[in-house]
């Protein structure tokens, strides 16, 4: 995938999240909630030339990911130390899976109250995010 499809589809995700926003982190696209949740590396990064993502997670899903699938998920350098789980975006890239590893990242560092407003948004019961 061109590395601007990708980045659009990782745009596109992470900006319908309450109040995130993007800018440049180490030359990439980066998302935060007050704090990081997601860096973009769509042309790879140091020893991982291939596109990938770095997600803030929960604790153990890092450990619980790359044990399931290690050819998808792998820990990141710097930040996987933290729980952070990194994703391979070559190859076949399913839009819902896309979506729930950024979903997670987001719910991992924003405040409790977004949260509650991305749930309530999924479940229709209030207006749009």
């Amino acid at each position: 995938m061109q590395r601007r499809a990708l980045e659009r589809r990782v745009r596109s995700v992470c900006l319908s999240f309450p109040q995130a926003t993007e800018r440049l982190s180490h030359g990439s696209p980066a998302f935060f909630v007050g704090k990081q949740f997601v860096a973009l590396w769509s042309g790879g990064h140091h020893e991982h030339d291939f596109p990938h993502l770095w997600c803030a997670a929960p604790p153990g899903a890092q450990e619980a990911a790359v044990a399931e699938d290690p050819a998808r998920y792998f820990r990141p350098p710097y930040v996987g130390g933290r729980g952070w789980i990194g994703m391979r975006l070559d190859g076949e890239l399913d839009d819902e899976e896309l979506a729930t590893v950024l979903e997670e990242a987001y719910c991992a560092v924003a405040p409790k109250r977004l949260v509650n407003e991305l749930a309530a948004g999924r479940d229709g019961t209030t207006g749009s995010r």
